[in-house]
């Protein structure tokens, strides 16, 4: 099974510790998939991994959704895993399903809950032009005084 999640056996001689952030997804994968499930749930399997490491363990789960035919339900708050790895998402709110649609180009939501999330997980590009444009502004300043 660790061939299966991209691991040598290597990771056998070593502790948790020892281990990258990547690593530890792909031995957690591959015991959840020794038992061959059906159904593997996932929350918020990436969240924690740099967006390197997010795209390898999708493209590993991909692989493996072939190669098992396991299907995979994700717990996310990441629009764009969803974008990139999902054909369906569900928008809860309170323990309620409060929408439902196919992944298609963009998500537009119709539910309050489904318009928060979306907005909520936006790229943060503004906040970039915001700290150049203040990084400028104190530069003109600074060359001002």
């Amino acid at each position: 099974m660790l061939k299966a999640v991209d691991l040598d056996d290597s990771v056998l001689d070593k502790r948790p510790p020892q281990l990258s952030g990547g690593q530890l997804q792909r031995v957690c994968l591959a015991r959840a998939l020794a038992v061959e499930p059906k159904l593997l749930i996932l929350d918020e399997a990436v969240s924690n991994l740099d967006l390197v490491l997010q795209a390898g363990v999708i493209r590993l789960l991909k692989k493996l959704q072939q190669q098992f035919g396991t299907a995979c339900l994700f717990i996310t708050h990441d629009l764009r895993l969803v974008e990139r790895f999902c054909q369906r998402v569900m928008v809860m709110d309170n323990g309620q399903i409060v929408e439902t649609q196919v992944v298609g180009d963009k998500l537009t939501f119709s539910s309050d809950a489904g318009r928060v999330l979306q907005n909520a997980v936006l790229p943060a590009f503004p906040v970039r032009r915001r700290t150049t444009e203040r990084f400028n502004a104190n530069a003109t300043s600074h060359h001002h005084a």
